[in-house]
């Protein structure tokens, strides 16, 4: 079972697009089946539609290594069950609300999307059910199977001493970078004479004289919502919106538009479009009070000060982040810019123009002078910076990558544990694969069980 090792890393990727279309399909027949859990032909290839519709790189032979990942979740699932293995409910039912979420967002409203389905919110979402709580049963019963391994040094040296030297992966410079991040604030005159304009058009909303649509595409600053004319779908519980802006916005009626709202982004007004318990479709428009040199001097100031005592001794980075950064992304992580890999360590490619530039000179301990730039979402900000570590280019070693290389080899081992513990455990399942299947190589292994079983 070789893609074993590939299921754990992504832990059951293509499961999740199995269920990923809306619109019932109409099974056609069963192709394969562990105990009295089945697959159906049109889960296998609904799957692989799935995927190509969303640019996801298919495998050779994406057939058989769907069956195969079917068939290795449907075994997982019927052990957890055995072995009682709860559900989380609250963790289910969210999994099931963000799943239909991320439906409304796609298809721009709750109606549409059940137009096209043909079923109500409700039933699609008792469609997903049963998946999803296979899904949280397989990956529990997986961790289980894998939760006392455990790596020594001994070992991962004689896993990395394996590894022909030719093969080693050859390392860009990394870099361990931290930063603490402040915003300007616009003055009050300025500010005021935003929220003068946005009452303007509130007013203009509500006498009937302009569209808030068409107002949200002429002057928002919201990028991600402009072309929509302001529009987005919403959930009461979603963390990911500010709170002042989710407080106002359901303290709307369907077609009212608030109050100007303050909130980390600048300041908003916002309509009701519709709402449905938790859920909302809502529009804004977004302003932010351009600050002035004068503001992002002040600021500029500021880190300066922070820098002398950071350079002093007087005060440590982490107190100096937790004190002064106003960067929600890597305040909680010490100031810490993370990799796309989730790692502490990013390559000169994953980061803005201006810190490649600030860093550019700097050595490692040092901190660069305050520096002020424009962040993702245009908002004028100022940062110091830090530069930790910087590692030279250079093939993979054990004193240089240990880390790298001990997570490999801890991953290797689950796999191998993995493996031992389906072919002790195949035997003891009712197996049917259909013959379509039979002669997938990756299969082979379930085929011959598959045989003997019926």
């Amino acid at each position: 079972m070789k893609i074993i090792s590939f299921l754990f890393a992504c832990t059951i990727g293509f499961s999740a697009a199995i269920y990923a279309q809306p619109k019932k399909v109409i099974a056609d027949k069963i192709v394969a089946q562990v105990g009295d859990k089945i697959i159906l032909r049109s889960d296998i290839y609904n799957s692989i539609q799935d995927a190509q519709r969303q640019g996801t790189p298919l495998p050779p032979n994406p057939e058989c290594v769907l069956v195969e990942r079917a068939l290795i979740e449907k075994a997982l699932v019927l052990q957890a069950e055995k072995d009682s293995l709860p559900v989380n409910e609250d963790d289910l039912e969210a999994s099931l609300d963000n799943q239909i979420r991320g439906f409304v967002m796609q298809y721009g409203s709750k109606e549409v999307l059940e137009e096209v389905a043909g079923k109500s919110v409700y039933q699609l979402k008792e469609d997903f059910r049963q998946p999803f709580r296979e899904r949280s049963l397989a990956d529990q019963m997986r961790k289980k199977i894998v939760e006392n391994v455990k790596m020594t040094p001994t070992e991962v040296r004689a896993y990395f001493d394996k590894i022909p030297k030719d093969s080693l992966p050859f390392y860009e410079s990394e870099l361990g970078i931290s930063e603490i991040v402040v915003y300007p604030k616009a003055n009050r005159e300025v500010e005021s004479y935003v929220t003068r304009e946005l009452n303007e058009w509130k007013k203009q909303v509500e006498d009937g004289s302009k569209k808030f649509e068409q107002l949200a595409k002429s002057y928002t600053e919201d990028p991600g919502s402009k072309e929509s004319g302001g529009q987005y779908n919403i959930n009461r519980n979603d963390k990911f919106w500010d709170p002042a802006f989710i407080s106002a916005a359901f303290k709307l009626k369907e077609g009212q538009v608030s109050q100007v709202i303050k909130t980390k982004f600048g300041l908003h007004i916002i309509q009701m479009v519709s709402r449905s318990g938790d859920d909302a479709v809502i529009r804004h428009i977004l302003r932010i009070p351009p600050v002035t040199d004068t503001e992002v001097k002040e600021s500029l100031e500021k880190l300066d000060s922070v820098r002398s005592k950071l350079l002093a001794g007087t005060l440590s980075f982490g107190e100096a982040v937790n004190r002064y950064s106003e960067d929600e992304g890597s305040k909680f992580s010490g100031g810490t810019k993370q990799g796309r890999d989730g790692s502490s360590f990013v390559t000169i490619d994953e980061l803005d123009k201006d810190m490649v530039l600030a860093i550019k000179n700097l050595k490692v301990g040092e901190y660069s002078q305050p520096i002020a730039y424009t962040d993702e979402r245009g908002k004028k900000a100022v940062r110091l910076i830090y530069l930790q570590s910087r590692t030279e280019p250079h093939r993979e070693s054990l004193k240089d990558d240990y880390s790298k290389i001990a997570q490999r080899a801890l991953e290797e081992k689950k796999n191998a544990v993995l493996e031992k513990w389906f072919k002790s455990h195949i035997p003891n399942y009712y197996i049917m694969i259909d013959k379509d299947f039979q002669a997938c190589d990756n299969v082979k292994e379930w085929s011959s069980n598959a045989v003997a079983n019926n």
